[in-house]
């Protein structure tokens, strides 16, 4: 069943027989490859890393960055009714405003690495609901934005860089990541755009009385229950990309918390997707390590946006540059080992 054709959540879960799985041959010419190169085998580290994983996706052993797309999905949230946040939630139009003129990190970060960036906004005069008092999302209105995230994939890229905005997201991620992965609200809650310890505290009550009210559902329930827009079309680009073979780079802390209930489904749904830096975000060295991941950077961000995956973008290109680029032994005339 492709994406399109689902019309209810739970039927997310069926995709995964149907997408499309790594590439085990490719994957080993690529690191046949690797050890031919003029250098000891392993010598690049994650790098040589790096450039498996692509073989493994692209489904050729000498992958390719041509074109790299990046996607900000930017949402607002009724949670914020609980003054969870030092920010009032205009800042996030005035942000989406900010990033279609230029002038955010993100737009410098996806020039400096070769992206092209695409905002969505989805429906910021529309918040979800409050999330303790009520579903955040209706199934309905989940399922579109999943599909509107889905529908933004451009499916000639070669990579996909998401990333996020929204006033009071993370303590979405807070709320999804203790909702999948359990423990206690204070492991995930962090301080966001600079919540003070009264901030924090607040937060930590919040997402305890959202769990409280909705955290027993099915994972892609609790991503209606509990998320918001611009995570459910994360996961619905998410799922989009992996139909069409392209590789994700996710952000921070609430771009991988967004993808949570997918994980929680099967791990591999999340099979394609890199995660780009580890936040400082107290919650997502957490998440991380639950998923089973290994970023890629670790520069001590927490800004969003897409910045740390646009960032890892550049250490992605130094792979390739280095797997294509570099001669053999044999084509250096090097005695190999």
């Amino acid at each position: 069943m492709p994406l399109a054709s689902v019309t209810a959540l739970h039927q997310i879960a069926g995709l995964v027989q149907e997408l499309p799985k790594f590439d085990k041959d490719s994957a080993e010419a690529a690191r046949d490859r690797q050890d031919q190169l003029t250098k000891p085998p392993g010598a690049l580290g994650k790098l040589e890393d790096l450039a498996v994983f692509m073989a493994g996706w692209q489904r050729s052993p000498r992958p390719e960055i041509r074109i790299a797309q990046a996607l900000v999905f930017a949402g607002n949230h009724g949670i914020c009714a609980q003054g969870i946040n030092p920010f009032p939630q205009s800042v996030t139009a005035q942000m989406v405003a900010n990033f279609e003129a230029g002038g955010a990190a993100i737009n410098q970060l996806c020039k400096a690495n070769g992206a092209d960036l695409s905002v969505i906004a989805l429906d910021l005069d529309r918040p979800t609901e409050d999330f303790t008092q009520d579903p955040a999302m209706t199934e309905s209105d989940c399922l579109d934005a999943v599909k509107r995230g889905a529908e933004a994939v451009d499916d000639t890229a070669d990579i996909l860089i998401l990333g996020e905005m929204g006033i009071g997201n993370s303590t979405v991620a807070a709320a999804l990541s203790t909702a999948i992965f359990g423990g206690d609200a204070r492991d995930w809650v962090g301080p966001g755009t600079g919540s003070d310890a009264d901030g924090i505290a607040r937060k930590i009550r919040v997402v305890e009385e959202g769990l409280g009210r909705h955290g027993n559902e099915a994972p892609l329930d609790k991503l209606a229950a509990l998320g918001g827009r611009e995570q459910a079309a994360i996961c619905g680009a998410v799922l989009a990309s992996r139909e069409a073979r392209l590789p994700v780079i996710l952000d921070g802390y609430i771009c991988t918390a967004a993808t949570a209930p997918l994980h929680a489904v099967d791990p591999e749904l999340l099979a394609h997707c890199l995660i780009g830096h580890r936040s400082s975000e107290p919650g997502h060295r957490r998440l991380i390590d639950a998923m089973g991941k290994d970023p890629v950077l670790d520069f001590s961000m927490r800004l969003g946006e897409g910045t740390g995956a646009a960032l890892a973008l550049g250490i992605l290109r130094s792979a390739l540059a280095c797997h294509n680029g570099m001669a053999t032994f044999a084509e250096a005339g090097v005695a190999g080992a």
